[in-house]
């Protein structure tokens, strides 16, 4: 694509946003040509208007309805020399006119105009709907420095300044809550229905909206930067990547209209060698064009997938180009990564036992030892450890024990809070093995706490589920998708997790080679593969998949870039909706795919037998044409996989 036509493009992506359809320029202009054409038709019908008046109206009816059209063909011609559907349009209207068929060259003129204007107008509505996220987002920031609050440009905001949101505004730029609580509304970049609770540490995006209490937030990103600046290229990007059957419609095209030129310039020939009327032949001639043009096909996908990438980009699923939508539609099994994917990736303690000692006081003593520490376990404790109704104890001596826990002194007492290893390596016998046995058979981690010489009790930690995993997973049962764990993590922790989800099957203690030899055998089995991960160890796999699909706020930058699609919100909810949006828009294209190819199967025998005429080839035509615009956009309506999930 040349830069003028890019610029052009933009340009007209600006004026089907700020127009209505029939204000659109191209389809404005066919409007007014045709209902010039047309009261100029009808008065002649009944009047004897001389041709001295009717031809030059028709003329200028040529020239308001096909002003865009035709210039499109010929930039195309000279710049790229590919001979496409509006040069066989153009030819066959300079034809029509030749043969004094003014009134059939003005509307096909017209009518040619307004089916191209549509279409090209419910293109860039398509494309351009993504930007109207830019108009959530505020153009002012009250910025705080030295204790002052002022005014500056949301684009002047930078890295590390900091900025006051007050309730009922928006968040100019993504960034970090440094004080304050309050529940923000991210459906506009995330698609997350319910407001979600942000305190200190967490992060927020732009264009959502702060519901309850003030926050102050430390910007993480430029405005230019930000997730709905991010988002909008992606789709925008996106919307560019054409898929592999329109790829392989335009290759066809490319072929198949200069060779119906070809075929329409040698029906002209024939009356010359043979000595047959060529007044007929030519008319056959143009007929034959406007019945071949392959409108309704080149239309066949490109309307449904654009839509649906526009679609779920507002819903946050950003699909990153259109053979990723086709790819989605394919799909019969689904892999995943447990941590972080599948699980929230946070641990949390699940059960307090106390063996020799009250729960109370295990869970205190292991909060005491722990309090320092920033280990992911440590700090599970230290948060169950909070509800405990037990005075905090000053704790010496504490020493972290690498791969095994921790120790420290409490009332001269060397307390110990870690793996049974770490006791055993004390020299004392396990009590309550069997009780670590079944938490452990939960999926649990084990941590003991007591002396030496004795265990007072055991704490059992899990990384949980995300809540919407085990609905997700029944979807894709219903939809024939089999579902499959792809971890690193051991086996009866996988299994564990695995039984309480209903996930089919479990592949445990895998390295990152090892996931990309388990995509390479589930492609061999079931076809198309998705895979789903959040970790830098997930990139390599999420790049072999078929489909790789990236948890876009907890995943690392290195998953993202490696997928094909991110979900922006973590949220497992629409992985089954994605693929329902694959498969319809793949729905809609075979359909748009077959109706074209019956259209032309009717149309061109008509026009080389001569049953059609070029009033009735142009009717059928533009029609066609419209039907397949209109079939497309009902990828745009609200689905079952909305319905379900909103």
């Amino acid at each position: 694509m040349s830069e003028n036509h890019g610029c052009h493009e933009e340009a007209e992506i600006e004026e089907a946003l700020s127009r209505k359809w029939y204000e659109y320029p191209p389809i404005r202009n066919a409007l007014i040509a045709g209902a010039l054409t047309t009261v100029v038709f009808l008065l002649s019908l009944v009047l004897p208007i001389p041709e001295q008046v009717t031809i030059p109206i028709y003329i200028i009816g040529v020239v308001l309805g096909g002003y865009y059209w035709f210039r499109e063909g010929v930039e195309e011609l000279v710049e790229e020399r590919r001979i496409n559907i509006s040069i066989l349009m153009a030819f066959a209207t300079a034809a029509s006119a030749f043969l004094g068929l003014w009134e059939e060259a003005a509307f096909l003129s017209f009518l040619y105009g307004a089916a191209e204007g549509i279409e090209e107008y419910t293109n860039a509505k398509t494309r351009g709907s993504i930007r109207k996220l830019l108009d959530l987002v505020p153009k002012e920031a009250t910025l705080l420095h030295d204790g002052k609050e002022r005014k500056v440009l949301a684009a002047d905001l930078e890295v590390g300044d900091v900025f006051l949101v007050r309730p009922g505004e928006s968040i100019p730029t993504d960034g970090v809550v440094v004080r304050g609580a309050s529940a923000v509304d991210e459906s506009p970049v995330t698609g997350e229905s319910i407001p979600v609770t942000k305190t200190e540490g967490m992060k927020v995006f732009s264009a959502t909206m702060n519901k309850e209490g003030a926050l102050e937030v430390r910007a993480t990103a430029p405005f230019s930067q930000c997730s709905v600046a991010k988002t909008i290229h992606m789709v925008e990007e996106a919307q560019e990547h054409k898929g592999r059957a329109q790829q392989f419609i335009e290759r066809f095209g490319n072929v198949y209209s200069p060779a119906i030129l070809v075929l329409a310039l040698t029906i002209i020939a024939v009356p010359i060698v043979f000595g047959l009327d060529l007044n007929e032949w030519a008319t056959r001639a143009v007929v034959f064009i406007i019945a071949a043009a392959p409108c309704a096909l080149v239309m066949s996908t490109p309307v449904s997938i654009a839509t649906a990438i526009g679609k779920t980009g507002r819903r946050g699923v950003l699909i990153k180009g259109g053979v990723h939508v086709e790819n989605l539609g394919k799909v019969r099994a689904v892999a995943f990564d447990k941590t972080g994917t599948l699980t929230k990736g946070k641990l949390v303690v699940t059960d307090v036992i106390g063996l020799t000692r009250s729960d109370d006081q295990v869970l205190h003593l292991a909060h005491c030892v722990e309090r320092c520490s920033e280990h992911p376990i440590a700090c599970a404790i230290n948060e169950r450890g909070t509800t405990c109704p037990l005075d905090m104890e000053q704790a010496t001596d504490f020493q972290a024990v690498v791969g095994l826990g921790a120790q420290a002194r409490i009332d001269n007492e060397l307390i110990l809070v870690g793996q049974p290893e770490l006791f055993e390596r004390n020299g004392i016998t396990i009590t309550g093995s069997s009780e670590t046995k079944e938490l452990r058979a939960e999926g649990k981690t084990v941590i003991m706490v007591g002396t030496a010489n004795e265990v007072y009790g055991l704490i059992a930690l899990k990384d949980e589920p995300r809540p919407e995993a085990e609905q997700m997973i029944r979807k894709l049962d219903e939809m024939g998708i089999r579902t499959i764990m792809l971890t690193g993590d051991n086996e009866v922790t996988a299994n564990a997790v695995a039984r309480d989800l209903g996930i089919s099957e479990v592949r445990a203690n895998l390295k990152p080679e090892d996931k990309i030899a388990a995509i390479r055998e589930l492609k061999a089995k079931y076809g198309a593969v998705a895979m789903i991960g959040d970790g830098i160890n997930d990139a390599p796999a999420l790049a072999e998949a078929t489909i790789g699909m990236a948890m876009g706020t907890a995943g690392t930058d290195a998953a993202i870039e490696a997928a094909d699609v991110a979900l922006m919100a973590d949220d497992l909810s629409k992985v089954p909706y994605a693929l329902s949006i694959g498969r319809r828009s793949n729905h809609l294209g075979r359909q748009n795919i077959a109706f074209a190819l019956v259209v032309l199967a009717f149309m061109i025998p008509s026009a080389l037998l001569g049953i059609l005429s070029v009033a009735l080839a142009v009717v059928f035509h533009e029609a066609s044409e419209l039907i397949a615009v209109a079939n497309g956009l009902r990828m745009g309506r609200k689905g079952d996989a909305e319905r379900i999930f909103d």
